[in-house]
């Protein structure tokens, strides 16, 4: 039976824990501090498949000599690096939950162990697998919106509300020294805007702390990119939002389109007839459901068959590595004022 080791088990680390019982017959092996599971986690699985199937370790070398094929590595933000190092030098293929990293610290290491061990590398992306982002991602590849202009995209959410269960002061997403901060913690935004579009090649950003939140990070980003096509982008992120919401708004040639959280629907004023229009979205759901898994699912089985087939993931290290530096000019343009070339 092959070995799974999944590092850390906060709440994402609970999600793949899950997936990967429901969807692969794989062992699981967890590195983690806490003394024991909470077996409530694992509803609709069965006692006896958690017993042959599931064990947790506080020793990342008693972990390790278990011989994992497979590694996702879920902790905090500032200690992926690190962990993933020491992985690869095991020939583990390798899953990073995002960010991956706060610093470029050991990411060329990184790198070069995992290009002479061949290994596969991931860096979670879960909204490129949302049906809606992938549907603009498709009208954006075959040019139906005709020459684009403008994207801004929003995402805000109250930091508090994240896990209700747990005093969010604890949380990584509010501590600097475990790389938190919405621009990190929320980076599917640039994410999905690189996949649409490629890297920028400038941007300028302010972020800082503006809510009365007990956090000693940026709490808000607001940034604008210019992109080698003349496309200009706006991204902003907030701690503070309520309600939670996510939008896209795209300006073409041809019109606009709109998608936000709270319609979930991609709708498209065309310039031509000046009239708006739905464009239908196969197999949509909405992100406030349990049915949000089903892009974890899908992002675990695309993991999976890259892994069988030896094939390079989306959003590899070294695209990874591209976004976390577009980050870091963020970082850097905000402390200095200024514009930043990528």
């Amino acid at each position: 039976m092959s070995i799974i080791l999944v590092v850390g088990y906060g709440s994402i680390g609970r999600r793949h824990v899950l997936n990967l019982l429901r969807f692969t017959d794989m062992k699981i092996i967890i590195f983690s501090k806490r003394k024991k599971i909470n077996l409530d986690d694992f509803s609709g699985i069965s006692k006896r498949a958690l017993k042959e199937r599931l064990e947790i370790s506080s020793s990342l070398q008693k972990c390790i000599i278990k011989n994992p094929q497979i590694a996702f590595i879920t902790n905090e933000t500032s200690k992926h690096i690190p962990i993933a190092i020491k992985l690869a030098k095991y020939g583990i293929d390798l899953f990073i939950e995002k960010p991956l990293s706060h610093s470029p610290l050991g990411l060329r290491l990184l790198k070069k162990i995992v290009q002479k061990k061949k290994l596969i590398c991931m860096i979670g992306c879960n909204f490129r697998f949302y049906p809606p982002l992938q549907k603009i991602k498709k009208l954006l590849d075959t040019h139906s919106l005709g020459t684009l202009h403008s994207i801004h995209i929003e995402n805000g959410s109250y930091l508090p509300d994240w896990h209700p269960y747990e005093n969010y002061t604890k949380n990584y997403a509010s501590k600097k020294t475990l790389g938190g901060g919405v621009t990190l913690t929320q980076i599917h935004e640039l994410d999905y805007l690189c996949w649409f579009l490629g890297m920028p090649k400038e941007v300028t950003t302010v972020m800082t702390k503006i809510s009365n939140l007990k956090i000693n990070v940026d709490d808000i980003n607001e940034t604008i990119l210019r992109f080698p096509n003349s496309v200009i982008a706006g991204i902003h992120l907030d701690f503070f939002q309520r309600p939670y919401f996510k939008s896209c708004k795209i300006k073409s040639s041809k019109g606009t389109l709109q998608w936000d959280s709270t319609e979930n629907q991609i709708n498209f004023y065309t310039s031509k007839t000046k009239k708006w229009s739905k464009i239908k979205v196969a197999n949509n759901y909405n992100l406030s459901g349990n049915k949000i898994n089903k892009m974890y699912i899908e992002e675990l089985h695309h993991f999976l068959s890259c892994i069988k087939k030896r094939s390079q993931p989306m959003n590899n290290l070294s695209e990874a590595e591209s976004i976390l530096n577009v980050t870091l000019c963020m970082k850097k343009s905000s402390s200095m004022k200024e514009l930043m070339n990528i």
